[in-house]
This record gives structure tokens, sequence and C-alpha cells, in this order.
């Protein structure tokens, strides 16, 4: 690509003049142009480049612009660009075919969607009519997606001023580091909170509780992960008060934590799971719910009130089938789990060790958080504006950091280096040691 800073300056003015962007006051935002990118790294217009370890949001598993899915989407569009969801077209069917094959026996059936938060809409609507049940039970640290339903299921704050869905209750997760339980180990957080999820659902009226939707991993509320046993603990309290189990792996999904999915590693089956993001990277928007065989047979004589004009769309269907092929035969998965293991964690260690900002370190595969302190003793949260100053200044080093409330999240996409994370860790050293 030939350099151009005026292209630059051209898509900054026709955003500024044109796009209004989500989670903003618009009046001061001041958005960063990329025009490209290639495995683990985007660029502008005049050719600065930027390790990107946000995955842009928690998405580009199979890194920007791999050749065999941009391949993939060509052919498919040269074939059949569209077509309605009411056929039958060979790209979606093999779509589906490839997502339940990394689905737990007992599921076969896929409703694809355009994203995670109408995929979350719906496995909320299928809990509902088959359960006969209203409420939705869901944490408060989570985010579940952006459409009327899904946002209510969001604990975070986002839920607040869009709290038009009917039905929904919320209780807290386990979080060791900031626990609401008074837990000093994961074994008493495991069990502290498992007692109150189910004492939530004793005082709402379990007759009454459709589903329980949960974030294998909350993605965005930190980085969460589940200490040994919570899981399957859920699945217990669900299993003996009828409710269904929503395992949302939007984020986690597809490698992000170096499985399939999240809950592989928790002895955990749920009845609904919801995906989107790193199924085919976002290189084509899609999602959907991956749906156990009980409930699809519901609606085997009934007919389910929900559709989308999108749904099963060709050219994000090519995409995802490009994207599992390619994950598996190039061994993604599996590079995300050892870069978790043995390159990513103990870095982050030794950023821990190197400066008292860093509270906290936990994540797995290419899944990472670190929790940054005023003050480790207190764990009193780095301010709001030190953590602004904090991302302009990644940024200015050349990284495209992820930065939520007091945490830079770390989440490369699945094809990292190890010298990809040498580079991205001298970067966060270096602008950790500026604060």
């Amino acid at each position: 690509m030939t350099a151009d800073p005026e292209l630059d300056r051209l898509a900054y003015d026709l955003d500024r003049a044109h796009v209004f962007h989500s989670w903003s006051a618009q009046a001061a935002l001041d958005p960063l142009v990329i025009a490209g990118g290639r495995g683990t790294r985007v660029w502008d217009h005049a050719g600065r480049s930027y390790l990107d370890f946000s995955s842009q949001l928690v998405n580009v598993n199979i890194g920007h612009q791999h050749p065999a899915v941009v391949d993939a989407i060509r052919e498919q569009a040269a074939q059949l660009t569209t077509i309605a969801p009411s056929t039958a077209n060979l790209a979606r069917g093999q779509a589906a075919e490839r997502i339940v094959a990394r689905a737990p026996e007992g599921f076969s059936k896929v409703f694809f969607t355009n994203g995670g938060a109408d995929a979350v809409e719906n496995a909320i609507r299928m809990a509902r009519l088959h359960t006969g049940r209203d409420k939705v039970l869901s944490r408060y640290r989570s985010y579940h997606g952006n459409t009327g339903a899904a946002i209510v299921a969001t604990g975070d704050w986002r839920r607040i001023p869009n709290e038009f869905a009917r039905g929904h209750v919320h209780f807290f997760g386990p979080y060791l580091y900031r626990s609401e339980f008074w837990a000093t180990t994961p074994e008493e957080e495991c069990a502290r909170a498992l007692h109150h999820l189910e004492r939530v659902v004793q005082a709402e009226g379990p007759t009454g509780i459709a589903a329980i939707i949960l974030e294998s991993i909350p993605g965005t509320a930190g980085v969460l992960l589940p200490p040994p046993g919570y899981l399957a603990g859920v699945r217990a309290i669900c299993d003996r008060y009828g409710i269904l189990l929503i395992l949302d792996e939007v984020m986690a999904g597809f490698g992000r934590t170096g499985r399939w999915f999240a809950f592989d590693g928790h002895d955990v089956v749920p009845d609904l799971i919801t995906f989107a993001k790193g199924v085919n990277s976002g290189y084509v928007p899609i999602g959907g719910v991956i749906i156990s065989d009980p409930i699809a047979a519901t609606f085997d004589d009934r007919v389910f009130p929900g559709g989308l004009t999108y749904s099963g769309h060709p050219l994000a269907a090519a995409s995802v089938i490009a994207t599992l092929d390619a994950m598996e035969s190039e061994g993604i998965v599996e590079n995300a789990r050892r870069m978790g293991a043995e390159v990513i964690g103990p870095a982050l260690a030794g950023l821990a060790e190197r400066h008292r900002a860093v509270g906290e370190v936990r994540g797995e595969g290419v899944f990472w958080a670190l929790e940054l302190v005023a003050d480790r003793e207190t764990r009193e949260p780095l301010p709001a504006a030190a953590m602004g100053a904090l991302k302009k200044d990644l940024v200015a080093r050349g990284l495209l950091p992820f930065v939520q409330d007091n945490r830079i999240h770390v989440v490369p996409p699945c094809v990292v280096t190890d010298d990809d994370v040498a580079e991205a860790v001298s970067i966060y050293d270096a602008a950790l040691g500026a604060l």
C-alpha cells in the first residue's frame, strides 16, 4: 500500500461528520483511523503500524485478513451473495455442521443470527417458550449484548438506561479478588457464590425461572475465570429446579481460552450455547445459538416465532467454514493454549513483579486481564484519569489495547507469536513504568 496521509484525514473527517459511535458522547471522540491489517497488526493510510492486542472487540481470533477466509468470502460472493433463510444452502449447512461438531453430544441444530446480542435474545426466547416460564437470572458482572433482553440480562451500567425488557433478575458471581462473600480461597468463593445463587433462585420462585444465563468466562467484566466447580454447581442448581442453563460463549468461544469452547474445561454441558465473534473473527457479521436436541424438538411441530433476514447469510457461512477449517489445520487453538500457559501468563506475572500498580493477573489462552490498582493493600482501583492516560500512552507506543474500567485486557489474536508477546510486554512495561 502506498502511504497517503491525506486519506487518514479524509477518513477521520468523514467519520466525525457522519458516523454515530457506540457507547459514546459524540463530541469528545477522537477515533484512530485504521486502513488495513494482517495477522496481529493493523495500520493507517500513512503506514503507521500497531500491534493489535485488543483483537478489536476480542473477536479477531484468527487474525486480520487470513487469506483462506478472505478467499472463501470472495469465492462465495462470485457464486451467490445472498439467499433467504427459508432456503437450503450448502454453505449454511456446512457451517452449521462444523459448529455442532465442536459442541457436546446432544446438540444437532444451529439457529443463525447476525451477531452475539441477537443470539442471546433468541436463546432467551427459546428458553421461555420451551419451559413456559418467564424469569431469567444473570450476573451483575456480565455483558450479553445491546438488544432488548440481552442488554437487560447484562449486569453492568449499560443495562440501567435500557431496562425495558421484563423478567430479569441479577445475582453476584465469583470474583475472589473483589469477593462479595468475604471469601479468602477459591473454594470458599465457589461455595458461597453457589449458596447465594441458590438462595436467589428460591427467593424468586423456581417454578417461574426459565433460565440462568452466564458468560462461561465473563469477558468485558474482567476475564473472571470461574473457580473449579462453579459452572458444574450452577448446572446442578438448574437441574434441581428444572431451569435451563444458557452459556454465553460469544467472547470466550472458538479458541480464545485455548479450547474450542471455554466451558469444555469445566465439566458442564449447557442447554443452549450462544456464539459469534471468534467463529469467523467478525469478517462478516454472524452469530447463533447451538440448540440441545430436547429444546430443538420443542419446535418440531410448533412454530418458533423468530427469524432474521440474514440468518445464515452465505458470505458469513463461507467465512465460518474457512475459519474453523483453518483453525483446525493450522493448530490455532493449540497455539492459543500454549501461548497462554508458556508465554503470556509468565510474561504478565513478570509485569506484576515489576509494577505495584498491577494488583492481579488472571486468564488463560489469549484471554487475560491486568487489574490495576492505586494501592495493592486496599485494592483501590486505579483512577479513570490514570487509565485514560495509560491507554493513550500505549497507543502512542504502537499497541492497540483493550482497556476497561481499571483493567488492561490482554487479548491478542489466537495466532499471536512469542515475538509479538515480547514486543507487547515491552510496551506495557514502559507505559506502566511511566504512570
